[in-house]
């Protein structure tokens, strides 16, 4: 029998589809022949939140069966990145490497946020929890958590800590950390957590709040003095240390994470494959150990569980941020 142009483009479609059940595909056919996946991160290049995306690339790369890159937009706290995938064909293509506070803190503290988290996106994977760190300045008065609340509450806005910036997680994490402790403190803002670790360590403030994995090289070499963690329980990274709760810091639970987003519109058959992908990546051990010594958790959960505790965390910063100014 002679094939026609239209039997052989059917025979092309079925040998493809029956490769695809033995072995991993694009989640897209493109036109092009095109089917790298971008992870776009909403920061600059050599943050926290770019090299944990770096680390998962080829891992990811290496489940999913194609080419993973990433790719920065910065802009806005990640509300930049993340509205140009809300945007983007719902093909798996173009997937939101998104850190915590762009969903969670950036819709109470940006003047317009181009689009809703809780209703513009496809929660696809659970990445990477982790926590904040009180740190002091070596020279201090006070030397442990309560001794610190107690020399707030005998010394009214004498305290002085820093942050990456208004509305920043570590801004916020210390005016939860006032309100819990019946205290008043000073906020001062910085372009960013280097430099405001750099005025703790020369006593320029007394404290601040920082990532674990970016505070961890100063807690080692006694540049500063850690007092507690803010998420309940410890830190792997920090095992001696107590968190906040155990220190008698009521209701106090604050971290952070990094999740997979997609557009509204995936298949369930594109959504599922990079769901089972980043679960399969997360368990590979050089992995896991390169994100552990940092002060990451791995946090591989289900995609429910992304979205509910982005709806959570969204209340409580909705709470905390009401009535406050970020200009």
């Amino acid at each position: 029998m002679t094939k026609t142009p239209s039997t052989q483009r059917r025979l092309m479609v079925a040998i493809f589809g029956a490769v695809c059940t033995a072995t991993a595909c694009p989640l897209w056919a493109q036109p092009t022949g095109s089917n790298t996946v971008k992870l776009i991160v909403g920061y600059a290049p050599g943050g926290p939140v770019d090299a944990s995306a770096r680390v998962l690339a080829p891992v990811l790369s290496r489940e999913l069966g194609q080419p993973v890159i990433v790719e920065n937009r910065p802009g806005a706290g990640g509300a930049v990145a993340g509205a140009s995938v809300v945007k983007a064909a719902p093909n798996g293509l173009e997937i939101f490497y998104a850190a915590s506070p762009t969903m969670t803190i950036s819709p109470h503290v940006l003047k317009a946020m181009a689009f809703d988290p809780l209703k513009d996106m496809t929660p696809l994977a659970t990445i990477l929890s982790y926590a904040n760190v009180l740190v002091i300045n070596q020279n201090q008065p006070f030397k442990t958590l309560p001794e610190l609340v107690a020399f707030g509450k005998a010394n009214p806005g004498k305290l002085a800590y820093g942050s990456a910036g208004m509305g920043a997680s570590n801004h916020l994490s210390g005016e939860l950390f006032a309100r819990r402790a019946g205290i008043t403190m000073t906020h001062v803002p910085y372009k960013g957590n280097a430099p405001a670790m750099t005025d703790v360590m020369g006593g320029q403030i007394q404290m601040m709040f920082d990532i674990v994995g970016g505070a961890k090289a100063h807690i080692d070499s006694g540049k500063v003095r850690p007092l507690a963690v803010t998420s309940k329980e410890r830190n792997p990274a920090l095992p001696q240390l107590p968190s906040m709760t155990e220190l008698g810091v009521r209701d106090y639970d604050v971290g952070g994470w990094y999740g997979l987003y997609g557009p509204l519109g995936m298949s369930a058959e594109v959504s599922q494959k990079i769901t089972a992908a980043t679960a399969r990546a997360l368990q590979d051990p050089e992995l896991s150990k390169r994100w552990v010594d940092q002060g990451y958790v791995i946090w591989n959960a289900r995609p429910a569980d992304l979205a509910e505790r982005m709806r959570r965390e969204h209340a409580l910063w909705a709470e905390v941020t009401k009535g406050m100014t970020f200009e």
